[in-house]
């Protein structure tokens, strides 16, 4: 029998040699007509180091744990890594000015928001009670 090849888009690398690889599928509706997108997610095993956004090639395998039954059999497109720039902080200016403004805006909003939620629950309570 022969192996089936699947190519889906990597969605988790979190795990030790093992990739979740997610493949999509769309197909016209046999009565309706309508187009139903289908996606279906495999565990792969992973010797390539795959990275979470790659577009790979799975082979079916025989089982290599509960969930595994599939094996990366290539990386055809490396997916593009995004990281989260740092805020950039001058040294002078990093703990007077900031420091003081938020502490003020802080201090009176939270007190301002506690007394007027307080009021509006006392009264819902007297209303819905005596009615």
């Amino acid at each position: 029998m022969a192996r089936r090849r699947l190519i889906g888009k990597v969605t988790s690398n979190k795990m030790t040699k093992t990739v979740v690889v997610e493949v999509e599928n769309s197909y016209r509706h046999p009565l309706y007509g309508k187009v139903v997108h289908h996606a279906a997610r495999f565990k792969a095993h992973d010797e390539r180091g795959c990275q979470k956004g790659d577009r790979v090639r799975i082979v079916e395998s025989r089982p290599l744990s509960r969930d595994k039954r599939w094996v990366v059999e290539a990386i055809l497109q490396k997916g593009t890594q995004v990281t989260p720039l740092a805020p950039e902080v001058a040294e002078g200016s990093e703990g007077t000015q900031e420091t003081e403004g938020t502490g003020e805006t802080e201090g009176t909003g939270g007190t301002e928001g506690n007394q007027g939620m307080g009021g509006t629950e006392g009264t819902e309570g007297t209303q819905g009670g005596a009615a």
